[in-house]
């Protein structure tokens, strides 16, 4: 899609439609949690929430700094920090990229297991994550050109 278009369409009210990507993706990265033997017994109900900073426009690319925390028991998931980048890569296409850091609870052992396992269904979550935004901009743009 057009980087103009991508980047209004993402801005115009992220609050309304990103955070059911999220618990999409939240939901999808608990499943892949269950696969590798985290949650078969013991299974933590959580949902997430993000909070939006201000949007950081730059020649080469718009940021959108976002933090995405776990509901309920909080303290046994990391809040992760992220921008979400929106880029051109031509008058044409666009690229998302999402850069992310968080610190695994529960000290020395957290990091164990994020090392581990737990990273990689951190990336798969945000991959997820990515995806749907993609699908959703791409269907929004697609009932907008049927509108037009």
């Amino acid at each position: 899609m057009d980087p103009d278009r991508v980047e209004e369409a993402l801005l115009r009210d992220p609050h309304a439609w990103l955070p059911g990507l999220a618990g999409k993706a939240n939901f999808h990265g608990d499943a892949l949690l269950a696969e590798v033997g985290f949650g078969d017994d013991v299974r933590v109900a959580r949902t997430v929430a993000i909070e939006f900073g201000e949007p950081v426009k730059m020649p080469s690319k718009t940021v959108v700094p976002l933090r995405w925390t776990a509901t309920g028991a909080s303290g046994l998931f990391p809040a992760l920090d992220a921008d979400l980048e929106i880029a051109p890569l031509g008058p044409h296409d666009s690229q998302l990229a999402m850069s992310a850091r968080y610190v695994p609870p529960l000290g020395a052992i957290g990091r164990a297991i994020d090392r581990a396992v737990l990273f990689r269904v951190a990336e798969a979550t945000l991959k997820d994550f990515l995806d749907r935004v993609r699908d959703s901009l791409l269907a929004s743009a697609g009932a907008a050109d049927r509108n037009a």
